[in-house]
């Protein structure tokens, strides 16, 4: 995954990756309407979508050629809603084994973290 080209999905909720480099990752998204729940904050989908893509994208720069990863889990804590403005996911790797790696996200509007999500994927060579 590059900088340039987020996955088809991300681009339904305008994920823009702004930096993605040696086990860390930055993407952020722009709140439009469209991404609003019943009670007009961003749905915790979006937040959740951000950490599991970030999480994604920096754990590929560190693969070996031929592997591959895939979400195991994901824990999120939603701190603070959101409204209006835009949001940023930034995820570092913490641990990388051989088959399973672990990482964290942080999501920030204005300066406040609004979220925290530590995930597991699996690594593996189809």
């Amino acid at each position: 995954m590059t900088a340039e080209r987020p996955t088809v999905f991300s681009d339904l909720i305008g994920l823009e990756f702004t930096e993605v480099d040696d086990g860390y990752s930055r993407g952020e998204i722009e709140v439009v309407d469209e991404l609003l729940n019943p009670n007009d904050v961003l749905h915790g989908a979006v937040l959740y979508t951000m950490a599991d893509t970030g999480m994604g994208a920096a754990l590929h720069t560190e693969l070996a050629d031929g592997e591959q990863c895939a979400t195991i889990e994901i824990k999120i804590n939603y701190l603070k809603p959101v409204v209006s403005g835009r949001v940023t996911c930034e995820t570092t790797l913490l641990r990388k084994g051989r088959s399973v790696a672990y990482l964290e996200s942080e999501l920030v509007h204005d300066g406040e973290t609004v979220a925290r999500a530590t995930g597991s994927f699996s690594i593996f060579t189809p």
